[in-house]
């Protein structure tokens, strides 16, 4: 499971390394698209091929779902770890997510997200989320 939150900063080639906490459940190869939020997300291969599956069942007849699949999968590129932990993040994907180079990486379960540092810590804050509107709404979730 990934978990956990990690402050790296991009090369001036645009790579970043991946932490060693999160390198063996994301493998030496592994996707990366926009995200949601303003972030990127990260998955491994099996979880890519998860969320691909998921999206091959959306109908092709739905506008909504015809625009989320090419959301992801327009960006989507596969990344590899070089011999020193680093990976490329495509030029395209860091102006998506505005990443100039102070970054956050996040765990979130079967992903990872990649934040400008300046976006999360505004997105984290306590003015836009509260732990106790996030415990109001997982009722409406079913947790």
């Amino acid at each position: 499971m990934l978990i956990g939150e990690y402050e790296h900063s991009l090369d001036v080639k645009g790579r970043l390394i991946m932490p060693a906490k999160l390198r063996e459940d994301m493998g030496d190869k592994f996707i990366v698209t926009k995200g949601l939020d303003g972030c990127l997300f990260g998955f491994s291969q099996n979880e890519w091929s998860n969320f691909e599956e998921k999206l091959k069942t959306l109908p092709l007849t739905n506008k909504n779902a015809r625009d989320f699949v090419r959301f992801f999968l327009s960006g989507a590129i596969e990344c590899e770890i070089d011999k020193q932990g680093r990976f490329l993040i495509a030029s395209n994907l860091r102006e998506y997510a505005n990443m100039e180079k102070d970054v956050v990486i996040i765990g979130v379960g079967t992903r990872l997200e990649i934040w400008n540092k300046d976006k999360w810590k505004k997105y984290n804050s306590d003015e836009n989320i509260s732990a106790d509107e996030i415990a109001e709404n997982m009722t409406m979730l079913g947790i």
